[in-house]
């Protein structure tokens, strides 16, 4: 059975950082990818005629395996695993990580019992990596960026800057448009302050062919992980080098720094130490020459004039740096208004704060073209700071965030306080002060108070009006819900308690929900035959991208309903369960295999580990309550019954023991109320005239208890027949009946219902609205006056016959 994805990246994560007790998640990250790798490619290409990685004999995973336990266990991974695999396939870098740095891992007993149990982590069965990836879907390069992105995250202030947000680079990758570019294996893309290499890959996987990679990096840790992430990913030909970019460029032609078609950056913010070893004033690159020379303690725009003078005279590029590159002034300024003037700035998509690891301040993506900059009349501009979701510590981009943006700026479309193109005199009018706030408002617009409604009552026409978006939709709802009390000024209609229950069954609003419910279903009718085509060897993240792009389009220029909130759904479900399920599909094709899940024996505090426990039985791609709802709904139905029956009888027993609880109660003769105490002291009291009443309380609990007894051996019962036959019903199932159990049953009807809650939150949204306005006007300020003055009469009277005056 192929491993689903979730479950491989949460397993590996959290085997992983429970062993790596105080160790800083930025250096244990080191030796977790590095294992990772080794057990990776020696899965897939170890003894593999011609592979793209050579594992030389003697230093696979198998053979560090036999290391475990040894007391020059770090030593010989050093000497018989990395160097071997790191010689063999020029991967100088990863020589860099020491396995046996006793200031890391421990000395002695320690390294040896680490370095043991984060190896035998990777020795699970279910991580054989031979057979658990679909062609062209990377479920190990895709485990190494989880890891990534959760080590970037526990690695606090400044150690997470190796790694850029997926969601951040999947913006960048799209917004310069490589996919539609006709691009060949010659097309170069380049990163020069690369980290792991993670936004070299996002952009790689947009173009529609292989194409040839390069980056440098600093940290040669760093920079080892990105060559690993490079053949964790499919792309052994990109070329990552080690060093500092601007004080020693790897990638030169001649005295000139090579050009590339495109070139990305996520360079370290307002670098303090740019200027080290770089002669600012003679730059034999020419990087400063034309545009200004940046300030010695802010290196923004020294990466970014480095990234200009590595781009052909046709190339693309896309940098993120701190806001304050759009305003601070000084060479700053001078360089940003050169590079206006240039017309080599294309864009600029401002993002939310704490979205990067290491740092919480906001961030911009400098969009760089140098193709037609002459012609170019503005600049394409969006503010994208409040589209995000919490993720923790940190922010995060949600898949609706990223489609917005990025339908936006291909299409260049202006959205009122979202985007917005800003000609170059307009800029010049502002002295060439790019923020944004100057160009965009998107601050949400003020609820105002009215002063006569507040005076006289009754809610304004402008706040009615407001709501016009509604009553495109149901025109006689609003008549419904107000009625005029003077020019421009209304009453609520119904009763506050009414106005949800009047939107609900208002004609109009049933008909645009009906007509919604007929709208989804017509995509449901044309996806449903679609999804049963789905087949081993599938692709999923294409797949998800031809649904998702359908489903965007099918709602598109819906009213009150948004085209990316609709799409955002399927998109969380996808990453809960579609998408594991559409892995197993690729993997084993349309099987429902069931399989015993069974805990493993906790280690006790001498080594002792217990017994395994066989808790029960499941199926990924069919749970088992589809099973029963589709073939054995009268044994559940009756179930059913059975616990609500049981439910009563426990609240009747729990009513009679309070009520005749406590000291002075019934029960106050009973230790405990048990069915043994109960039985005891009705025998005491069989002879006791004056007792009826505690027999009778007595009898009736022992009655309940008794049919509550009943009822759970009852339920057992019928919950252990329902569980023998749906577990005997999956070998049944033909392949048509799996297709139509997990397509209709289980992702539509899924769907539906989420999709269905966005008409739930339009119908909330206008109830809450029409409530506020009412409840804000139905008291006008003379009203209020006069009622406090007749409060402040009355505590004055009950002062007066206390005996308080003044």
């Amino acid at each position: 059975m192929a491993i689903k994805k979730s479950e491989l990246y949460s397993s590996l994560w959290s085997s992983c950082d429970e062993l790596r007790g105080g160790m800083d998640a930025s250096q244990y990250k080191d030796y977790v990818l590095a294992l990772l790798f080794v057990k990776y490619v020696s899965d897939k290409y170890a003894g593999k005629p011609f592979p793209p990685i050579k594992v030389p004999a003697g230093s696979t995973f198998e053979d560090m395996v036999a290391l475990k336990g040894k007391s020059d266990i770090g030593d010989q991974i050093n000497k018989k695993i990395l160097a071997p695999i790191a010689n063999e396939n020029k991967l100088t870098g990863i020589k860099e990580i020491d396995f046996n740095s006793e200031t890391k891992l421990g000395s002695g007993k320690e390294m040896v019992e680490r370095l043991t149990n984060l190896i035998s982590i990777f020795q699970k069965p279910e991580l054989d990596f031979s057979k658990n990836r679909a062609d062209g879907d990377d479920i190990m390069g895709d485990a190494y960026e989880y890891l990534m992105r959760h080590f970037a995250t526990e690695s606090g202030k400044s150690k997470g800057q190796f790694y850029t947000p997926a969601e951040v680079s999947r913006v960048m990758a799209q917004i310069l448009e490589i996919k539609k570019a006709n691009t060949t294996p010659d097309t170069t893309i380049y990163d020069p302050t690369c980290g792991s290499g993670s936004l070299l890959i996002k952009v790689a996987d947009e173009a529609s062919t292989k194409v040839t990679l390069y980056g440098q990096e600093k940290d040669s840790a760093t920079s080892a992980l990105a060559q690993m992430n490079m053949y964790l990913h499919d792309n052994a030909g990109a070329l990552i080098m080690s060093g500092n970019t601007l004080a020693e460029p790897k990638f030169t032609d001649g005295e000139a720094l090579k050009t590339f078609d495109y070139v990305v950056a996520n360079p370290p913010f307002s670098d303090k130490r740019w200027s080290n070893g770089v002669d600012t004033d003679n730059d034999k690159y020419h990087r400063f020459a034309s545009f200004g020379t940046p300030p010695s303690k802010q290196g923004d725009y020294a990466y970014l004039l480095h990234i200009i003078r590595s781009m052909k005279s046709t190339g693309k590029g896309a940098c993120i740096l701190p806001h304050g590159v759009l305003f601070r002034g000084n060479a700053e300024a001078d360089i940003r208004r050169n590079l206006i003037k240039k017309g080599y700035i294309k864009g600029i998509i401002g993002l939310p704060a704490n979205l990067f690891y290491g740092t919480g301040i906001p961030a911009c993506i400098i969009v760089i073209d140098k193709q037609d900059a002459q012609a170019r009349k503005g600049i394409f501009m969006i503010d994208a700071s409040s589209g995000f979701m919490k993720d923790g510590p940190k922010n995060r981009l949600r898949a609706q965030d990223i489609h917005k943006i990025v339908d936006a700026f291909t299409n260049q479309i202006e959205i009122a306080g979202f985007s917005k193109i800003v000609s170059y005199e307009q800029i010049e009018k502002n002295e060439y002060n790019l923020n944004l706030p100057r160009y965009i408002d998107s601050q949400k617009q003020e609820d105002k108070q009215d002063i006569e409604g507040h005076l006289r009552g009754g809610i304004p026409k402008s706040d009615i009006d407001g709501l016009q978006n509604y009553w495109d939709i149901c025109p006689n709802l609003k008549a419904t819900l107000f009625k005029e009390c003077r020019p421009n000024y209304f009453d609520l209609a119904v009763d506050k308690s009414a106005i949800k229950k009047t939107i609900y069954e208002h004609s109009e609003f049933s008909t645009f929900i009906n007509g919604m419910n007929t709208h989804f279903k017509t995509w449901r009718d044309k996806i449903e035959p679609l999804l049963k085509l789905l087949k081993a060897g599938c692709q999923p993240k294409e797949e998800i991208f031809k649904l998702s792009e359908d489903l965007l389009t099918h709602y598109a220029n819906k009213n009150l309903i948004s085209k990316y909130d609709v799409y955002q759904h399927l998109m969380d479900y996808w990453a809960q369960t579609m998408q594991d399920d559409y892995y197993l599909i690729s993997s084993d094709g349309w099987k429902a295999e069931t399989y015993r899940v069974i805990v493993k024996g906790k280690t006790d505090k001498n080594g002792k580990v217990g017994k395994d426990k066989d808790i029960g039985w499941t199926c990924d791609l069919i749970p088992k309550p589809l099973i029963v709802t589709r073939f054995f709904a009268d044994e559940q139905n009756k179930l059913n019954e059975l616990n609500a029956s049981l439910e009563t009888i426990s609240a009747e027993l729990a009513e009679l023991e309070e009520e005749h609880g406590g000291e002075d109660g019934l029960f106050a003769e009973l230790e405990k109320i048990n069915k043994a105490n109960v039985k005891a002291r009705l025998k005491e009291l069989k002879a006791d005239k004056d007792a009826q009443e505690e027999i009778t309380i007595l009898k009736k609990w022992e009655n309940l208890n008794e049919r509550e007894s009943e009822l759970k051996s009852q339920i057992k019962e019928l919950d252990a027949k329902i569980d023998a036959l749906a577990l005997a019903q999956y070998p049944k199932l033909s392949e048509a009946e799996i297709k139509d159990l997990v397509v209709n049953d289980k992702w539509l009807k899924t769907l539906e219902n989420v999709i269905h809650s966005e008409m739930d939150r339009i119908s909330q949204t206008l109830t809450k609205r029409v409530r506020t306005l009412a409840e804000r006007y139905e008291t006008p300020m003379p009203k209020l006056l006069k009622h406090a003055n007749d409060l402040e009469a009355k505590v004055a009277k009950h002062l007066e016959k206390m005996g308080y005056a003044w």
